[in-house]
């Protein structure tokens, strides 16, 4: 009798990077939508091949797509004698800046993980998965994966001669309510990337730095109040507005509607801000998807959500 292949499905979220105040060390998990990746054994050893694609903008090629690159590298490292078949289900509309590409990659290396004779340990998983989402944005920076892969608000430090960065997992107060809104248009990562200043001024550098150590420090002693005071980003997200359009008129109604604070998504369009309740975040949410709408964007999908303390889970 021929033995089935094993198979797994993993979900993996949404993400919100750089949070305002990290650029490329800060992210946290939305747990209302994301990517599902379904991973098949096959006896070809080393053979990572895509079966299913639900959009047709993602490259069939394993080692251009961001949930299978990292899978040709596992199956290397490892020296497998089988092969994984893979089934990509976008839940993340692409060039979000909700994490998509991460998830794919997450997804897929936790699917894949699943039929292994011996899984790895998720810290160990980190490493493929940001080779999936370098494809995307061309650096292996860990702000979308790490929430992603662990849930909740984290930190990713420097990645070390072991391509494995440290992440660090930061408390959130209980209060803390998302409202991640996302504008119909596209915005490519790597676009986003090419437009920042290589060089900043040390002033803007010191205020920056203040604000990302009042945040966490918010975050860490329960301050809801010092949160908003510090959820703010002013070297960035200046840079990138204008690929957004109605960005500013989406904040001041944001903050207007009670908002902590408001800012972009990774590198957009999508558009997060954080508030101290559902009720304000109802509120808040209302006012940020009628601005999108005066400027002229007609599809805005909107979602309500607490920082999901769950990373990508087994399906």
């Amino acid at each position: 009798m021929i033995q089935k292949p094993l198979s797994a499905t993993a979900f993996a979220p949404a993400t919100v990077g750089n949070v305002a105040v990290g650029f490329d060390v800060l992210g946290f998990s939305v747990g209302t939508v994301g990517d599902r990746v379904t991973v098949t054994r096959i006896p070809e050893a080393g053979k990572v091949s895509i079966t299913h694609i639900n959009d047709n903008i993602i490259p069939a090629d394993p080692t251009k797509n961001t949930a299978t690159a990292g899978l040709v590298q596992l199956c290397s490292d490892l020296r497998l004698d089988f092969g994984f078949q893979v089934d990509i289900q976008k839940g993340i509309p692409i060039g979000s800046g909700m994490g998509g590409s991460a998830a794919s990659a997450v997804a897929a290396a936790v699917a894949a993980n699943a039929v292994l004779d011996e899984p790895l340990p998720r810290e160990k998983l980190i490493k493929y998965a940001l080779i999936g989402e370098s494809v995307a944005s061309g650096s292996m920076h860990a702000d979308n994966v790490a929430p992603c892969l662990y849930g909740g608000l984290t930190i990713a430090l420097e990645i070390g001669k072991d391509e494995t960065p440290t992440i660090i997992q930061v408390p959130v107060p209980a209060d803390i309510i998302c409202v991640l809104v996302h504008p119909a248009i596209r915005v490519e990562t790597r676009e986003a990337r090419a437009i920042l200043k290589p060089e900043l001024s040390l002033k803007n550098h010191v205020q920056q730095s203040a604000l990302f150590a009042g945040f966490l420090a918010g975050c860490y002693g329960n301050n809801v109040s010092l949160i908003g005071q510090s959820l703010s980003d002013i070297l960035i997200e200046p840079q990138r507005a204008h690929l957004i359009p109605g960005f500013h008129a989406v904040k001041k109604a944001a903050i207007e509607a009670g908002a902590l604070g408001c800012s972009i998504s990774g590198a957009g369009p999508s558009v997060f801000a954080w508030t101290s309740s559902r009720s304000v975040a109802e509120n808040v949410r209302t006012a940020m998807v009628d601005q999108f709408m005066k400027a002229n964007h007609h599809s805005v999908e909107a979602w309500i959500s607490p920082v999901s303390p769950k990373g990508a889970y087994l399906l």
